[in-house]
């Protein structure tokens, strides 16, 4: 059997010793176990969602087999066309292939949960003491490093996902569009998905080659030695079971959002929060890195929630904490909450902010999960379906260039101005307003992850105490 190579950056987190040859297949995965990993994973899956899925990889397909080599990557790429954080949801995929629906909770919980109440707490910190100097200079060295670690995601996940013209060619298209044309994210997502299934006909009909050669290393085919998952009865898609699946997780998302416009109006902070993120977790395709920019723009520039720069040193908090990186969105619902707390205490109208974030954003996630998942396992082998995800995924690269290039001119300059012409803009930085010390810093950062094969945590946390030095001292 050809099986691919351990994805870029995967860490050997979890203690776990390889299985002897008498390892446990999908079909015997005791749900105790299942959830001892999950929660390890949970704790330690930090790196951002191209390392969390890599240990992913390395824990549940190298180092137990209980899932296929094949199966991980099907699922992979229908993760990658979801809206919403494509790390957890996969977490959520593998933890219901193994024990269906209570083995989806545990595991996309479990993903969660360490995380939330880091950052939770940091949160807290971070809107009480920001103006504090040393606090401000702490941060200000963190955002050069952030950037550097988004250019080290694009390049792991582009080495995978650009194999090939056509894919360069997705992924080049998908990042003009939002870049200069300010295209919607569904819509690039949407056509890469076509483009590829384009690729694929095109070539099956012997006038090209099939966009599975371009793809991320999903040959969409099965494995031969396919554990024996399908045999499961939650494997296999019904109707009664989708209609049971819609009822109950609409109900768990919508509900909340209706009872509070209802009863505190569409202008109150809550009920905004509320909208905004259910809306965020339909339209924000592409992935972690891709909700990220959808976010940025919308509660920096729309509400006026938190600053370019506060939202910069989120995502700083995020990336230095175990879980999904998605979580930013639980600082910015605390942000826009704390600000906005009216009669309430800061502090607790905070928590409910972040609480309320979270919980539109990743209950839809598992509704994608458990409604699609049967389908999307029935499909497996379908070289078409693999060959639309495949162009999606090559389109995240062009998504997550977009992000990088705009903390970029956030971090790095003090004032980006619009050269606008006619179907579009361009955002171009005013050099004059360069911060060289920050561009030092990042570059120094990104050889330090590069070349010097440092940990990401290291090199934050180097970056942090550099910038406290030179606000501080020099």
């Amino acid at each position: 059997m050809e099986r691919i190579n351990k994805p870029a950056g995967a860490q050997d987190l979890s203690g776990a010793e390889r299985p002897s040859d008498g390892e446990e297949s999908a079909g015997n995965v005791r749900f105790v176990d299942a959830a001892a990993l999950w929660l390890r994973v949970g704790l330690f899956s930090f790196g951002g969602p191209a390392g969390q899925v890599a240990m992913m990889y390395r824990m549940v397909v190298e180092e137990r087999r209980w899932v296929s080599n094949g199966r991980f990557l099907h699922a992979l790429n229908y993760c990658n066309l979801l809206p919403g954080p494509e790390a957890q949801q996969l977490a959520t995929y593998v933890g219901w292939l193994l024990h269906g629906t209570r083995g989806g909770l545990v595991a996309g919980t479990l993903f969660i949960l360490p995380g939330f109440l880091v950052v939770l707490a940091l949160s807290a910190l971070y809107a009480a003491f920001s103006q504090v100097p040393a606090v401000e200079a702490l941060f200000w060295g963190l955002k050069p490093a952030v950037l550097a670690v988004v250019v080290m995601a694009l390049m792991r996940i582009g080495s995978k996902a650009l194999v090939g013209a056509y894919a360069w060619a997705l992924a080049f298209g998908a990042f003009l569009a939002l870049f200069v044309f300010g295209v919607p994210f569904p819509l690039v997502v949407l056509m890469a998905g076509i483009l590829g299934w384009a690729r694929h006909e095109i070539g099956a009909n012997g006038t090209g080659t099939p966009a599975s050669s371009a793809s991320s290393g999903s040959s969409g085919t099965q494995d031969e030695d396919e554990e024996p998952v399908n045999g499961r009865e939650h494997a296999a898609p019904t109707v009664r079971g989708s209609l049971r699946v819609l009822a109950t997780w609409l109900t768990l998302w919508l509900v909340p959002v209706f009872l509070l416009l209802a009863i505190l109006g569409p202008e109150n902070v809550y009920a905004r929060i509320a909208v905004f993120f259910s809306k965020m977790a339909v339209v924000s395709f592409g992935g972690a890195y891709a909700v990220l920019a959808y976010v940025a723009q919308a509660a920096v520039a729309d509400f006026g929630w938190l600053s370019a720069e506060d939202m910069l040193n989120g995502l700083g908090l995020a990336e230095s904490t175990p879980g999904p990186l998605i979580l930013v969105l639980e600082y910015v619902g605390y942000l826009a909450a704390y600000r906005n707390a009216g009669d309430l205490p800061p502090a607790l109208a905070g928590m409910l902010g972040a609480t309320l974030a979270v919980w539109v954003t990743f209950t839809p996630c598992f509704l994608w999960i458990f409604l699609g998942a049967p389908f999307i396992e029935r499909l497996r082998g379908v070289r078409a379906l693999s060959a639309a995800l495949s162009g999606i995924t090559a389109s995240v690269v062009g998504v997550i260039f977009n992000l990088a290039l705009w903390f970029a001119l956030h971090s790095l300059f003090g004032r980006v101005d619009a050269l606008a012409f006619p179907g579009g803009s361009l955002p171009v930085p005013d050099m004059a307003t360069a911060d060289v010390p920050a561009l030092v810093l990042a570059f120094a950062a990104f050889v330090a992850l590069h070349r010097l094969w440092l940990g990401m945590i290291p090199v934050l946390a180097g970056c942090a105490a550099a910038g406290m030095l030179w606000r501080l001292v020099l």
